[in-house]
């Protein structure tokens, strides 16, 4: 029911064409059993233009009897960076970031769209692909300034959980990050970046990210690679 509810929320939500996409990022686990519904909505999610969304398996559920195959000690690194600019020592699972800034405890639908709506007017030009036609990025010129952020990811995969909160159960998950990286640092000038090709298999997106006292902080730039 969840799903067939956040469908729908989502299907009245799509962006303006011109809009650059907004970043979900979700903090899950395989062995986490609130998060099957989010991990659900994330994949309604995944297949929109206007959406860039990306799930981050964390490994601190893995003492139940179940390691997550997915997780990255870096990827918990990242949710209490982002936990702590939110004045928080606390992480848990699931857990939405919408565009760097924005939290959501659960698997809440309304509140996820509410705050997808709210960033889409928050994006801007500031990534665009390298007018040379090679595999590059151009960001900038922009007052923000940061990091520039490579994610490369796998669109789907399926896994059978054979122990923990969610043992027995066949579990899909959607674009999976498989690796996270920093570019380069940028200042807000404009600057063209290479891309290195991807695996075979999965696919990437360059986002332009503030800090905040050298933590994730808004990500005013996003761009999906093909």
């Amino acid at each position: 029911m969840r799903a067939v509810l956040s469908a729908a929320l989502f299907a009245c939500t799509t962006l303006p064409a011109a809009a650059d996409p907004v970043v979900v990022e979700l903090f899950t686990s395989q062995g986490c059993s609130a998060c099957p519904p989010a991990d659900e909505m994330l994949g309604e999610l995944a297949d929109r233009d206007d959406v860039i969304a990306l799930s981050l398996h964390v490994d601190y559920w893995d003492w139940i009897g179940w390691a997550d195959t997915f997780a990255e000690p870096a990827y918990v690194d990242r949710q209490r960076a982002y936990a702590a600019v939110a004045g928080s020592s606390v992480v848990y699972t699931p857990h939405f970031v919408v565009g760097g800034v924005d939290q959501v405890a659960g698997p809440s639908g309304m509140a996820l769209a509410e705050l997808v709506m709210k960033h889409a007017d928050r994006t801007g030009d500031v990534l665009r692909p390298a007018s040379d036609g090679t595999r590059a990025v151009t960001a900038g010129p922009s007052d923000a300034s940061g990091v520039l952020i490579l994610a490369t990811y796998r669109p789907t995969s399926s896994v059978h959980i054979l122990r923990g909160e969610n043992a027995g159960h066949d579990m899909t998950y959607h674009n999976i990050v498989e690796s996270w990286s920093v570019l380069q640092e940028w200042d807000g000038s404009e600057t063209t970046v290479s891309v290195p090709e991807p695996e075979d298999g999965l696919a990437q997106a360059v986002l332009a990210q503030e800090l905040v006292d050298g933590k994730p902080g808004p990500i005013v730039g996003a761009l999906r690679l093909d």
